[in-house]
């Protein structure tokens, strides 16, 4: 048993080291946080584009344009909030992408005030992204 925990553990501190690379392997999560940042990632993999959020201010961020499915294709998108949670604080969206072929493609996020007009966004990031 003390030989699986210390298996364990010595997997799971591995794994954390690897998190800070730009590309990712079948076993690493890219995740990125800086905006304009190119993304490099191996198809078959999914990375995640982490970007500061407050929907409690009726901003919010979208995607702007189609994605180029042959090269990425969009997973998800979730809040998670900062701690503490209180009413008015902040925390971040996590959008999820899955690499599926070699190629080169863009995302753009708009980030949008409160409205029930189509409006255009106050602030866009754009990333680079390449699959290999």
């Amino acid at each position: 048993m003390k030989k699986l925990f210390t298996a364990l553990f010595f997997a799971a501190l591995t794994l954390t080291a690897c998190g800070g690379k730009s590309t990712a392997s079948p076993v690493d999560e890219l995740v990125i946080s800086e905006p304009g940042r190119s993304i490099e990632v191996i198809a078959g993999n999914e990375f995640k584009i982490v970007i500061e959020s407050n929907p409690s201010t009726g901003y919010h961020w979208e995607l702007i344009g189609d994605l180029d499915d042959r090269v990425i294709q969009f997973i998800s998108n979730d809040y998670r909030a900062s701690e503490p949670v209180m009413p008015g604080s902040g925390g971040a969206d996590v959008w999820v992408f899955k690499a599926i072929e070699a190629g080169e493609t863009t995302i753009t996020l708009g980030y949008y005030p409160p409205s029930n007009d189509p409006v255009d966004p106050q602030q866009t990031i754009t990333f680079d992204v390449t699959v290999k």
